[in-house]
């Protein structure tokens, strides 16, 4: 009988330990880096070209942007057992712009580098002891592309060549792009290895859309075509967190 207690008050000890070892509860800090995969679900609205007192649209004319990886961290604090603030920043990957339709022929014709640091509410199922735990989340994201490179046939405003005007509008141009703050949702799933360290996966969907205005230079005046482009990418997120 004696015997018995001993091992009862052991298990009961065990599966103590073992709900602290993988508790994320409140007042907790969670700190995770590893890899983002950037995939926009992208289109764009056709250029529109004003010159010489005149707007055209160029029907046809549309744009998609190419995949990206790169690296990142975020910063977790658990309000309670179940909800938490969720900061996430990455390292800015670069987005390349591919022509479609009748600017296809143009190949790629430009890049930036997207900053967009978020803010996120997250709420996470089951018991805070439990070793898997999947989660979902909403907040904000503040986007901001720089570092604009443009390819030789945009820069130097080829694109504006047509059979009637020929090379009259083209000229050295620059782009420049719209800030914007867009809604973020997630969901994914931790696993926590031990005491400390733990395992995500997540996903989210940013509604993201920017202006982009491209001004070129001519020897008949400035030349400003703007065209608006949906990037909406969905990030797949694959860490490795330490909770402390």
């Amino acid at each position: 009988m004696k015997m018995q207690r001993k091992s009862t008050v052991a298990l009961t000890m065990l599966l103590c330990s073992m709900g602290w070892a993988h508790a994320q509860s409140a007042g907790q800090w969670k700190i995770g880096t590893g890899w983002f995969h950037v995939a926009p679900q992208s289109s764009g609205s056709p250029l529109t070209v004003t010159a010489l007192g005149q707007s055209t649209t160029v029907q046809g004319s549309s744009s998609k942007v190419g995949n990206a990886d790169t690296f990142g961290i975020t910063a977790t604090y658990f309000l309670t057992d179940n909800f938490a603030l969720e900061a996430a920043i990455a390292k800015p990957p670069r987005l390349r712009l591919i022509g479609k339709g009748t600017l296809e022929r143009l190949g790629e014709v430009g890049s930036a580098e997207i900053v967009s640091p978020s803010l996120l509410l997250q709420y996470h199922f089951l018991d805070s002891s439990a070793k898997l735990r999947p989660f979902v989340g909403a907040g904000l994201s503040y986007v901001k592309l720089s570092k604009v490179e443009l390819a030789n046939s945009i820069s130097s405003g080829a694109f504006l060549r047509d059979p009637t005007r020929g090379s009259l509008l083209e000229g050295p141009t620059s782009a420049s792009f719209t800030n914007s703050i867009a809604p973020v949702v997630s969901l994914g799933v931790n696993y926590n290895i031990d005491e400390h360290w733990s395992l995500g996966l997540s996903v989210s969907y940013t509604r993201l859309s920017t202006r982009a205005t491209l001004t070129t230079r001519s020897n008949v005046g400035d030349v400003i075509s703007t065209t608006k482009a949906k990037i909406n990418p969905i990030v797949s997120f694959l860490s490795v967190g330490y909770r402390f």
